[in-house]
């Protein structure tokens, strides 16, 4: 059985010319699901064949489809010929699912005389991303400010899941941990996904290379002892 996925992101790549379920040798494992075969003996299912599928923090957050067109062999009706044929699984990803959630699309793979179809599944696993982490539903933002920023206040823009930017202000002085919260504005919740987690701001402070000396003067006139 091979496999293809539509487009220009295909994590399955690895699995050209590569046979599931004995065709070429992938033939190992422990067997479940017995059937009866007419000569008496009993027809065993190959084992689940697993494999990541990598999604992006946007597929996560409007949902998505994946098609991936497969090759496979199946038994013609005489039950000894086999034929080779193509499908489309169309992998039908929901709002706000978690890395991890698992899609089996039951008895899809190779066909043979002497076995059952094996189960494929694909497992969620989240893409790195270039703004944000996920920290389950919640999403968490690193956002970077000077030691004049953090000592005096700012304003600092955020970007979000929908492309929008908030002005968040900052008053108050930033510590080391300090974190603040953006209501509703993480991922859908996977059992209701017309709510959503929170965006989490974390804030790194870039202190500078080199203070003047007369700089550093005033700094200690007035920055407290403790």
């Amino acid at each position: 059985m091979d496999i293809d996925m539509d487009g220009d992101d295909d994590p399955f790549s690895s699995f050209s010319h590569f046979g599931f379920n004995g065709i070429n040798g992938f033939h190992h494992g422990r067997r479940h699901r017995n059937e009866p075969l007419h000569s008496g003996r009993r027809k065993v299912q190959d084992p689940p064949v697993v494999h990541e599928l990598r999604v992006s923090l946007e597929e996560i957050y409007h949902g998505c489809t994946k098609r991936m067109r497969i090759t496979r062999r199946r038994l013609n009706p005489d039950g000894r010929t086999m034929r080779t044929e193509d499908k489309i699984l169309n992998i039908v990803i929901k709002r706000g699912w978690k890395e991890g959630t698992k899609i089996t699309f039951p008895r899809e793979g190779d066909e043979t005389p002497e076995n059952i179809p094996a189960d494929i599944a694909f497992v969620l696993k989240d893409k790195g991303h270039p703004h944000f982490k996920r920290d389950g539903s919640n999403v968490i933002y690193t956002a970077k400010i000077s030691l004049k920023e953090a000592l005096c206040g700012c304003t600092v823009n955020i970007p979000t899941m929908e492309n929008r930017v908030i002005s968040l202000p900052c008053n108050d002085i930033i510590k080391p941990g300090t974190i603040k919260r953006l209501r509703g504005e993480g991922l859908p919740f996977p059992k209701n996904p017309s709510q959503r987690g929170d965006m989490i701001v974390e804030f790194q402070v870039r202190f500078p290379d080199r203070i003047p000396p007369q700089s550093k003067e005033i700094i200690k006139q007035h920055l407290p002892q403790s």
